[in-house]
C-alpha cells in the first residue's frame, strides 16, 4: 500500500486544504480523489494501530493522549477495537476498514474467508454484512437449544461492548457469542498443544 499513498505532484496538500491548480485535466483529478480516498482509510487504520499499543504500553497515560486529538472517543474505540481484531497479516489494502469491521467478530478462517470472497467480487461492505447474515441464517439451527448467561457488569463497559456491536452490525448478545466463542476458540488450540505436549513428555 505504501506506494499509493502520495499524492499528486502538481498539488499543495496543507493542513487546512487542498491547492489545485487551474485546468487539470479530468484523470488526474480523479486519480487525486482516489489518493485521498485510500490516505483517509490508511489514516483510519493508523489511528486504530497507535490506539492498541497506547492501551497496551501505556495504560495509565493513553486516555490523555487520546483526548488531544480532538477526535470523538468513540470513533477511536471503534477504529481500535477493529485493529485489535483483525491482525495486520489478515488485513487486505484493497477492502475499506469498515469491510473489515464487518468480520471484526468472526474467527480468524472465518475472517479470511469473507474478505477473500469481497475482494474476488468487488463487494461494498454493505453487500459483504448481507452475505455474511443470509450466511448465518442458512446454517443456524432450526431449533437451537438455547441457555440463558447472565454478566453483571459495568455501565462503561456495556457502553464499549454495544458500541462495538454497532461497529459489526450485529446485535449486542450476537457479538458477545461471537467475541465469547472466538476466546474459546484460542483456549481450545492452547489446551490441545498442552495435551500433545504432555503426551510427549
Amino acid at each position: 500500500m505504501a506506494n499509493r499513498l502520495g499524492l499528486e505532484p502538481s498539488i499543495r496538500a496543507g493542513r487546512i486544504g487542498l491547492s489545485i491548480p487551474a485546468g487539470l485535466p479530468f484523470d488526474t483529478w480523479e486519480k487525486i480523489g482516489d489518493q485521498l480516498r485510500v490516505i483517509g482509510d490508511s489514516s483510519a487504520w493508523w489511528l486504530g494501530d497507535w490506539l492498541v499499543y497506547g492501551e497496551t504500553s501505556f495504560p495509565d497515560r493513553y486516555r490523555l493522549a487520546i483526548s488531544q486529538t480532538h477526535l470523538a472517543y468513540k470513533t477511536l474505540r471503534n477504529y481500535a477495537w477493529v485493529a485489535r481484531n483483525v491482525p495486520m497479516s489478515r488485513r487486505r489494502d484493497t477492502l475499506s476498514l469498515q469491510h473489515h469491521a464487518q468480520v471484526a467478530a468472526l474467527s480468524g478462517d472465518e475472517q479470511e474467508r469473507w474478505l477473500a470472497r469481497a475482494e474476488e467480487e468487488g463487494w461494498p461492505q454493505s453487500k459483504l454484512r448481507k452475505e455474511i447474515q443470509a450466511s448465518r441464517a442458512r446454517t443456524a439451527d432450526p431449533e437451537p437449544i438455547k441457555a440463558t448467561v447472565t454478566v453483571h457488569i459495568s455501565f462503561e463497559r456495556e457502553r464499549r461492548w454495544r458500541a462495538a456491536a454497532q461497529v459489526a452490525s450485529v446485535s449486542l448478545s450476537e457479538w458477545i457469542a461471537h467475541t465469547l466463542d472466538h476466546a474459546a476458540g484460542h483456549v481450545d488450540g492452547e489446551m490441545a498443544i498442552g495435551a500433545s505436549g504432555a503426551q510427549a513428555v
